[in-house]
């Protein structure tokens, strides 16, 4: 659902795609190849949210900041299913991992990784390229050229996927039984652990 706060509209490129389970709310710029899963909830009613192209914000996330603070996820930032961005800005082609926290005013640098279940403090900048992990969060270790292939690999799927959901998704009425023809989907996506081992 997009909702309209203190006449501020949100602004969604017609590329993108925002579930309609999802909330998007008030002073929000959404680019192109965007998507936005069921249950995420962008709130952009006490500041502006951008989410530049090719960002993905997936099932269940929040981002939101306290009054008067504005933040910007960059150009193909990822982020996993979960995860809170509360008045922090994301760098180029970052990954969030699922679950994790990114407290306000923290800076995640270009193409760093954010562990599953990451608590990264308020104010923390976060180097370009870095691996982050734990409660709080340190940086453990660089990214390196095989881990952001990987990442950006996944990035890309989100990015196709609004095209897919403006062409295929529909509402629909429960099947009572599985059909005999049934196909499992196509497996396009390794695991890092998987990817690296090519």
């Amino acid at each position: 659902m997009i909702y309209s706060f203190k006449g501020y509209t949100p602004v969604v490129h017609e590329s993108s795609f925002v579930h309609p389970l999802a909330a998007v709310t008030g002073n929000v710029i959404i680019g192109k190849n965007c998507y936005i899963g069921p249950g995420a909830a962008i709130r952009g009613d006490w500041g502006q949210i951008i989410l530049e192209d090719g960002v993905n914000v997936q099932e269940n996330c929040t981002v939101h900041m306290f009054p008067g603070k504005s933040i910007t996820l960059k150009e193909s930032a990822h982020v996993g299913h979960g995860a809170i961005i509360h008045g922090a800005n994301l760098g180029r082609n970052c990954l969030i991992g699922m679950n994790a926290v990114i407290m306000d005013d923290a800076e995640i640098g270009d193409e760093s990784i954010v562990g599953a279940m990451a608590f990264v403090r308020a104010e923390t900048k976060i180097p370009n390229r870095s691996l982050v992990v734990g409660n709080p969060a340190k940086v453990i270790k660089a990214v390196s050229d095989d881990m952001i292939a990987w990442k950006t690999k996944g990035t890309q799927l989100y990015q196709q996927l609004p095209a897919d959901c403006h062409e295929s998704l529909e509402e629909v009425e429960a099947l009572r039984e599985v059909p005999e023809n049934m196909k499992i989907q196509e497996d396009v996506y390794k695991t890092l652990r998987d990817f690296m081992k090519k």
